[in-house]
């Protein structure tokens, strides 16, 4: 089942606007996924790399970070929302800070890191997880959110979309696929390392494998038709794109929107419904086995 949504805005004038707009669209994909849901925003950038930190509340995050703080002996910037802060470090300390937490802090997840990516989910109903992060707050030029009907594995936040295995690159996935076992312990020996057993995880371990490689985002999701087996529709947001694709049998539902201001995607049209102009969009299905991309320019 699982719902998606996505939005990456041409028109920066409506970028205060972009988690408003996301969460009316999370919102209205619940029955889709009732279980817990999960948001990607793509805002402004930092010197060094953000760092988002999933914990079981705000005063056991508070304290990793008080400790990781005076261990480099230094203060980071950082913005608390709920169960999730987000770290600003020195792009130089993040492999450091990233083995510390593995160390001295097990408690405590790297969910993302990236120059502008974020990334929020929790378990619960769309709305209450979108409410409790603030999500009508945030501001940016593009995004993806995800919700999950728990189908194959527990409901438990680490199985919550979007899954992140690369800076500033996610990816949330309706469908499932056969051969992820087989590419996971292929990606492993490439290097790539796996927090769950979700298959969606592997897709994106994927991508990003391919694009360490040399591909482009484009030729990553192209190759993914014919090395990935099973049936998904994949939505992946970049530090400056977003990119859908669909298998060449494409039986999950889909649909996108475009217009001067925006590119919307959709599990079902109604997901759209509330965005400005959408009366005058181009609304279509994308095609099967067919990459669509944007950037920002």
């Amino acid at each position: 089942m699982c719902g998606i949504v996505g939005l990456f805005l041409k028109n920066p004038n409506l970028e205060p606007q972009l988690g408003k707009l996301l969460s009316d669209m999370l919102e209205t994909m619940t029955d889709r996924g009732p279980d817990s849901a999960g948001i990607a925003v793509y805002g402004s950038d930092t010197e060094g790399v953000k760092l988002t930190l999933r914990g079981p509340d705000q005063a056991a995050l508070a304290e990793t970070i008080s400790q990781l703080e005076s261990v480099f002996d230094r203060s980071f910037a950082k913005t608390a929302r709920d169960t999730h802060t987000v770290l600003s470090v020195p792009a130089e300390r993040e492999t450091k800070i990233r083995a510390w937490l593995k160390e001295n802090a097990p408690g405590i997840d790297v969910v993302s890191a990236g120059k502008r990516m974020e990334i929020y989910k929790e378990v619960g109903l769309p709305a209450s997880v979108a409410e409790r992060f603030d999500l009508a707050s945030m501001s940016g030029s593009h995004g993806i959110g995800h919700t999950r009907m728990a189908t194959e594995s527990a409901v438990v936040t680490n199985g919550a979309h979007p899954f992140s295995t690369g800076l500033d690159e996610c990816l949330v996935h309706n469908g499932s696929l056969s051969n992820h076992n087989g590419m996971r312990r292929k990606l492993q020996r490439e290097g790539l390392t796996f927090k769950t057993q979700n298959d969606t995880e592997v897709a994106a371990g994927y991508l990003s494998w391919r694009m360490r490689e040399g591909a482009s985002l484009k030729e990553a999701l192209e190759s993914s038709l014919t090395d990935l087996d099973g049936f998904f529709t994949f939505v992946v947001g970049t530090e400056n794109g977003f990119a859908v694709v669909r298998d060449p049998i494409a039986c999950k539902p889909a649909v996108m929107a475009e217009t001067d201001d925006y590119v919307a995607f959709g599990s079902e049209y109604r997901a759209l419904v509330g965005l400005p102009g959408i009366e005058n969009a181009r609304v279509f299905e994308p095609e099967p086995a067919k990459v669509y991309a944007w950037e920002r320019h």
